[in-house]
């Protein structure tokens, strides 16, 4: 389970206090069991300092606690505070990341057996880039017209093999399996099967998504339909 360790204090030293950080993860560079680390301060009293940091497990929060550089390090933001920090420590029971949510339901469609409807999480202004077609700047209605044309040339289906966000990105990478029913790119149906991978990264704003930029196998998918050889 996932923990999750809140420290808090009060100083005016917060460059020093930064300082002391980067000290830190200099010396427990290899050895460190900290998964992310954010340090803000609060807007109504800037001398107010939250550190949240991340672990795998409580028992590897114990492990980063032994480290003679934590206990060290930890006795000298002690006395850069007006008072000894507090912790506040929590077993993360629900851990949403929407953008996440909205990846998956964007992949889920494309290779869905349902027609294709994005307006409700597409965003209308959306636009993405894809270097086999660099000519093209696609909007929402270009996209679900590629997403038809997909699904009528092939029994597909998509795969996220792994999800990466960070901020208002998410970084998904994919494969693509089908069975070349339907005409494509000109091409009649050849009953071939197709296996495509890739990586797509997407952008979200307002809980729509807003822009992607497209890197897949496009030379190997037209090779094994037979349009190119190599």
């Amino acid at each position: 389970m996932t923990f999750v360790q809140i420290v808090e204090c009060k100083t005016d030293q917060v460059d020093a206090l930064n300082n002391l950080m980067d000290t830190w993860v200099e010396r427990t560079r290899g050895r460190r069991t900290a998964t992310h680390s954010i340090v803000g301060t609060d807007r109504d009293d800037m001398r107010h300092v939250v550190e949240i940091v991340e672990f795998p497990s409580y028992e590897e929060a114990m492990r980063n606690s032994d480290l003679p550089e934590t206990d060290r390090i930890f006795r000298e933001m002690v006395a850069l505070c007006d008072e000894p920090p507090t912790f506040t420590n929590l077993d993360v029971v629900r851990d949403e990341q929407l953008n996440k949510e909205l990846a998956m339901r964007f992949f889920a469609v494309a290779s869905g057996p349902d027609d294709v409807m994005i307006d409700d999480f597409v965003a209308a202004d959306y636009r993405d880039s894809d270097p086999a077609a660099p000519q093209q700047n696609r909007s929402r209605e270009d996209l679900e017209q590629t997403m038809r044309m997909w699904r009528g040339a092939f029994d597909l289906t998509m795969d996220v093999e792994d999800m990466m966000a960070e901020g208002d990105k998410v970084c998904c990478r994919w494969s693509l399996r089908g069975k070349h029913t339907g005409e494509f790119m000109g091409l009649p149906a050849t009953d071939k099967v197709v296996e495509v991978t890739g990586t797509t990264m997407m952008r979200f704003a307002d809980g729509r998504l807003a822009e992607s930029w497209w890197q897949w196998d496009n030379a190997g998918m037209l090779r094994q339909l037979g349009l190119i050889k190599m």
